[in-house]
């Protein structure tokens, strides 16, 4: 069972007697016809309607959408699609806005849009720039190993300790404080889970030095919105770039549209690959059928 917009590639991948996909709000299908559920956000208690349903894939990393519904079948391997193309795009956003940032270049643009020659000097070298990245899994460990090519000092928060070249490593709440202190931008790749829900709010940006930044590529869920323009309107942070937000599409009248110091893109960081997600279901369903190990099952307990 796959989401509108995924059917033409997904008959092609499926192109087998052995499986047959359904679109959902498309095609008809008895309940118990489902084997397998693949998608990103499905309706609350539908995945419990479905009598013989053998896994749940998810066509992203972020399993939130999931773990929200109170009756998700808990006796069902979740299985997340990871990506690397997914990895490398957002480590080139975030490179491509952390350089941004350390380089002043929104004041050169707006001078540019003012017709002014302005000239700003560079207030510290990359050396002395701390980036932080808040969640060391596959998605921050691969930013961070892309931002280390510009030798800023680089750290990171995690729920347990990471050992990862030249990153200086943080773990657990009680760690997050210290870590915060020493974060001149701090890029959020958590996965959202009830314990990260809105971990991007005042006390923790209150913090951080003042003047620092902020990107966010992971969830809107992680950020109070409002939290983060009081931050911005008092001086107290600099700038923030966002990519997620918590009502998407963002809405129209939201003041982080016109926010002078805010940089935002409606959720395109990283896109998973249609191709590479449904190869993975194929993968997936193949490994259920033949009782092989699953890849990237998730742990529930933990939320990703």
């Amino acid at each position: 069972m796959l989401p509108p917009g995924w059917d033409a590639l997904a008959r092609e991948t499926f192109a087998s007697p052995v499986f047959k996909a359904i679109l959902y709000g498309r095609d008809d299908f008895a309940l118990e016809s489902i084997d397998y559920f693949v998608g990103f956000r499905p309706e609350p208690g539908f995945l419990k309607s479905l009598p013989n349903l053998k896994a749940v894939i998810s066509l992203g990393a972020g399993v939130d959408g999931f773990l929200k519904d109170p009756d998700f079948p808990k006796h069902l391997p979740l299985v997340r699609c990871v990506d690397p193309n997914l990895a490398r795009e957002m480590s080139e956003y975030v490179v491509m806005h952390a350089l941004i940032l350390h380089r002043h270049q929104r004041f050169f643009d707006t001078a540019q849009g003012e017709h002014k020659w302005r000239q700003k000097m560079m207030t510290r070298g990359p050396g002395d720039t701390r980036i932080g990245m808040l969640g060391l899994g596959t998605m921050g460990g691969l930013i961070a190993a892309r931002l280390q090519v510009f030798e800023f000092q680089l750290l990171g928060w995690s729920r347990s300790r990471r050992n990862l070249p030249g990153i200086k490593s943080f773990a657990g709440f009680e760690e997050l404080p210290a870590f915060l202190s020493q974060c001149d931008m701090l890029v959020c790749a958590l996965p959202l889970t009830p314990d990260t829900r809105g971990i991007l709010n005042a006390e923790h940006f209150a913090q951080m030095p003042k003047g620092a930044a902020v990107i966010n590529v992971a969830r809107g869920q992680h950020l109070i919105e409002e939290d983060l323009i009081a931050a911005l309107d008092s001086g107290y942070l600099s700038a923030a770039v966002l990519d997620v937000f918590q009502t998407e599409p963002l809405p129209e009248d939201s003041p982080i549209w016109r926010h002078p110091k805010i940089t935002a893109t409606p959720h395109i960081a990283g896109i998973t690959a249609p191709s590479a997600a449904l190869a993975h279901v194929e993968d997936t369903i193949h490994r259920v059928e033949n009782g092989e190990p699953l890849i990237n099952v998730v742990d529930l307990s933990r939320g990703y």
